[in-house]
């Protein structure tokens, strides 16, 4: 699915930080890919793709936007969407149907627009994976301001293979959100943002959006703690309870309760004294 938000922040320069990002490496080979294997290709119903990590055997994370119809906002049904676990040059390292899917309890999905702060949703797949090559990530804590963090995706013009990025930096957070000096494009949304401190890859974000600081392409991310544990809860709740969704109403503005809960939330920018100006923009092709 694909997210497009616009962040114009007059008063935030560039940092040194920023020119130290590397530039995405495709991972063609199986030595190249050794590793990130359990990083995949996701396959919604035919509307497009998206990319997901698996954390467990048999949970895949990811952003809560890719499960939604682009252009009707309808939920697409969890059966038809497909996890490809280290898809490289047509062919994946294991192949699962997605059996359940939960949104953040506070995502509202609007067409269009994009939640960025609560974009985050949880697969659970209709069979664990074992397979050796394949080792779900850990997940881990908020890296601080300026750390360097790597990125695990695919996107519209890589479809075949996995690209890595394995130097990009945290330049602000803002309103719950992390704005990243990461390389991604549609395709990219849901991809496992990691901290590879001590030399081993956590999922400390999922890509939400790109957007335009100053000029330059960044990344926003949607941030995990303590998002994760609801996210959990929310997919293990009883059938009546997890299906009881949010609808669409007509011109895909969600109506009722949920909606009045999302017209609370902080806005990315709101801080106006800081020079910040905050744009939606509306391109989902």
């Amino acid at each position: 699915m694909r997210a497009y938000v616009l962040i114009l922040l007059a008063a935030l320069a560039l940092t040194p930080a920023t020119a130290g990002a590397e530039a995405l490496r495709r991972l063609d080979t199986g030595t190249d890919s050794k590793g990130w294997e359990a990083v995949g290709r996701l396959n919604l119903d035919g509307k497009g793709f998206c990319t997901g990590a698996l954390i467990a055997e048999d949970l895949v994370l990811t952003a809560a936007h890719c499960l939604f119809d682009r252009r009707s906002g309808a939920r697409i049904d969890p059966s038809r969407i497909e996890f490809l676990a280290g898809w490289r040059n047509g062919r994946a390292s294991a192949y699962r149907k997605v059996r359940k899917a939960a949104t953040h309890p506070g995502y509202v999905f609007q067409v269009g627009a994009g939640d960025v702060r609560h974009d985050l949703a949880l697969l659970r797949l209709d069979q664990p994976i074992r397979v050796p090559s394949i080792r779900p990530y850990a997940t881990g804590s908020e890296p601080a301001f300026g750390a360097r963090v790597g990125v695990v995706s695919y996107a519209h013009d890589r479809a075949d293979a996995a690209s890595l990025q394995n130097v990009c930096h945290i330049l602000r957070y803002q309103a719950g959100v992390m704005v990243l000096s990461c390389d991604v494009d549609f395709g990219s949304s849901g991809a496992p943002v990691f901290s590879m401190e001590g030399g081993v890859p956590r999922v400390v974000s999922v890509v939400a959006a790109k957007a335009e600081m100053t000029g330059q392409k960044v990344a926003l991310g949607t941030t995990l703690a303590p998002d994760l544990a609801a996210l959990r809860a929310a997919l293990d709740a009883p059938p009546s309870i997890g299906n009881n969704l949010p609808q669409i109403g007509s011109g895909g503005i969600l109506r009722g309760a949920a909606a009045a809960a999302s017209d609370k939330l902080p806005q990315i920018g709101a801080d106006t004294a800081r020079g910040a100006k905050f744009v939606k923009g509306r391109e989902r092709p």
